[in-house]
């Protein structure tokens, strides 16, 4: 049984904070910064980004892809993909950046911070592409995306040493778990 949960554990949790970032986290926002900015909490993101960095990159676009997917599918239905497209691209390219520097907790979270902002960029560019936002850059930027990025920051500082501690430990050689 530990076996299989160790097997399975990314699955779980992904499953755990998309359904905790769709119900309990509104709740969690004050409602005097929901009329000034709107925040999006990207848990399911976050994680995607970490086993990027702490595990491999073709993980994290594969759980990016499907998460996304089912994002797409559950709260973001006018066009499918936009979610699974950012966050798969995102994980995958937060992996690369791992491999070139040394695993220290101020870059992780800046490339956290870095691949937070690129999905909300691809989010956003995408939506005004296809025309289903009419909202300015400089808007978007101050009242959309920087605010989520904050929070989906504090977020990946609160849980960055129990889910690090949890992604390369399975990942090690010695238990002989990849994914």
């Amino acid at each position: 049984m530990g076996h299989l949960f160790s097997r399975h554990y990314p699955w779980l949790i992904l499953l755990g904070l998309l359904i905790l970032q769709g119900t309990i986290v509104h709740w969690l926002i004050p409602s005097s910064w929901q009329s000034q900015v709107y925040v999006a909490p990207h848990f399911t993101l976050v994680f995607v980004l970490f086993i990027g960095l702490f595990r491999h990159r073709h993980s994290a676009l594969v759980y990016g892809l499907i998460f996304g997917l089912l994002q797409d599918f559950n709260y973001y239905s006018s066009i499918l993909g936009i979610y699974s497209f950012g966050m798969g691209l995102s994980g995958y390219l937060a992996g690369l950046t791992q491999r070139r520097q040394p695993n220290l907790i101020f870059y992780n979270l800046l490339i956290t911070g870095l691949g937070l902002l690129t999905f909300e960029f691809l989010n956003y560019g995408i939506n005004r592409l296809f025309k289903l936002i009419d909202v300015n850059w400089e808007f978007a930027l101050t009242h959309y995306m920087l605010p989520s990025v904050l929070f989906n920051l504090l977020f990946a500082l609160l849980f960055y040493v129990p889910m690090r501690k949890l992604l390369e430990a399975k990942h090690s050689p010695a238990t002989g778990a990849d994914d």
